[in-house]
């Protein structure tokens, strides 16, 4: 196998780790450099059986089902070697009222935005998704943008972009990882006593070390003079 620019030999792990931010990058198969060459192997393998069966019958959650599961596989046989974001205290506390007489902000690490509020990163407006992407290293180094997103606003004017997770589903309904429309129903339902007027959301592959350090106590302060009880945290 060879690359048409170069011609050189292409091994399956380099073809595999393509998918990570390389030259196919696609985030739905980054999973794939988390795989040894035999287990590559046997992704793929058993990709074009099921793909054979779904030709004949049309059913393609067999696929869906397949490369789910060689999904978790990938990233959980790794997740202890992630001490570098593991730790040993979380800053929680015990809800003091009732739930329902709780006044709660939905947090994401979605990267969404409303129109005509474009966060800019790097000084670049209206930046593409692919551009996100080839350019997660930087966002992975920076520090993190909040942007502001009032929670009646129409789907219409909202924009999500996010180097470091495939979009698609978000675009086709927002809900996906801006979960808006759960938070008013539960407004609606009684099951939280008010809603913040605003959610937030901000760009998750960032700067970790900035985000904890820098960054989120300043926005804790921001929740804090919204009169926010609580905070749900959705991470993506």
């Amino acid at each position: 196998m060879t690359t048409p620019e170069s011609e050189s030999p292409l091994t399956l792990k380099d073809f595999a780790d393509s998918f990570f931010y390389g030259s196919r990058s696609n985030l739905d198969f980054k999973f794939l450099a988390d795989l040894s060459d035999l287990e590559a192997a046997d992704f793929f393998e058993g990709l074009l059986g099921e793909l054979g069966r779904t030709i004949n019958d049309g059913d393609a959650t067999r696929l869906v089902s397949h490369t789910r599961s060689w999904q978790r596989r990938a990233y959980g046989a790794h997740l202890d070697t992630k001490a570098a974001f593991a730790y040993d205290d979380v800053p929680l506390s015990i809800l003091t009222t009732p739930l329902t007489e709780t006044r709660v902000a939905l947090v994401t690490s979605s990267g969404h935005f409303v129109a005509g509020d474009d966060p800019k990163p790097f000084g670049v407006e209206h930046m593409t998704q692919t551009e996100a992407e080839t350019r997660i290293g930087e966002f992975l180094r920076a520090e993190p943008t909040l942007s502001r997103i009032p929670v009646e606003t129409p789907p219409d004017q909202l924009r999500v972009r996010h180097g470091g997770y495939p979009i698609d589903a978000a675009l086709i309904d927002h809900n996906v990882t801006l979960p808006l429309r759960a938070m008013r129903e539960l407004r609606h339902d009684g099951v939280i006593g008010e809603l913040a007027a605003d959610a937030f959301s901000f760009v998750g592959a960032t700067s970790q070390l900035k985000l904890r350090e820098r960054v989120a106590p300043l926005w804790a302060d921001e929740l804090r003079a919204a009169q926010v009880d609580a905070v749900l945290l959705v991470p993506v």
